[in-house]
């Protein structure tokens, strides 16, 4: 027997536990809760089960656009992305990187600035990422944290060079500064 016309509050029989009271479902178990077992999820392809007593038809609850854009803001802050885009000194829209070897016989590389700029921008944000989850980190120690906080500055500090493919000084990355 398939169980996909069970409603939350279903009595049912199983045959090793008992009688239960179905609390949860979901596309493939059943989550029973039996007197003498407790809490237990059963497969909805289990042809031991037996309905005893139908239970309640729950309607899903309707989709709006209040909890469509409270989801995405949840979404948008674990995944830190920027809240405004991040642009490409207008300058440079439309160049491109070449990287030539030293060999005048071997072929260069080029690269659309563009690519070579969202690629940059990706490094900045997983650096900020990691960031959040190290200072989130329980089992980091304070001076465990503090020192690879350290070293993501001394990483942004060697990324400084690519500044100036920022519009904005405040997207640039930003290194240890010296002691004042």
């Amino acid at each position: 027997m398939e169980l996909h016309d069970l409603g939350i509050g279903a009595r049912v029989a199983h045959p090793t536990l008992g009688t239960g009271v179905v609390y949860d479902l979901d596309p493939r178990t059943v989550h029973i809760f039996f007197k003498d077992h407790g809490e237990q999820p059963v497969s909805r392809g289990f042809e031991g089960l037996k309905v005893v007593a139908p239970g309640v038809e729950v309607e899903p609850e309707p989709l709006d656009m209040d909890h469509v854009r409270e989801a995405l803001r949840e979404v948008l802050e674990e995944m830190q992305m920027p809240q405004r885009p991040v642009e490409m000194a207008r300058r440079y829209e439309g160049g491109m990187l070449e990287i030539k070897p030293k060999d005048a016989a071997l072929k260069s590389k080029e690269v659309p600035l563009e690519d070579f700029f969202h690629k940059i921008t990706m490094i900045r944000d997983r650096f900020r990422v990691l960031e959040q989850k190290i200072n989130a980190h329980t089992g980091l120690g304070e001076q465990d944290k503090l020192e690879l906080q350290q070293y993501i500055t001394r990483c942004y500090g060697s990324l400084t060079t690519f500044n100036i493919l920022f519009e904005e000084k405040e997207d640039q990355f930003v290194g240890q500064r010296g002691e004042g």
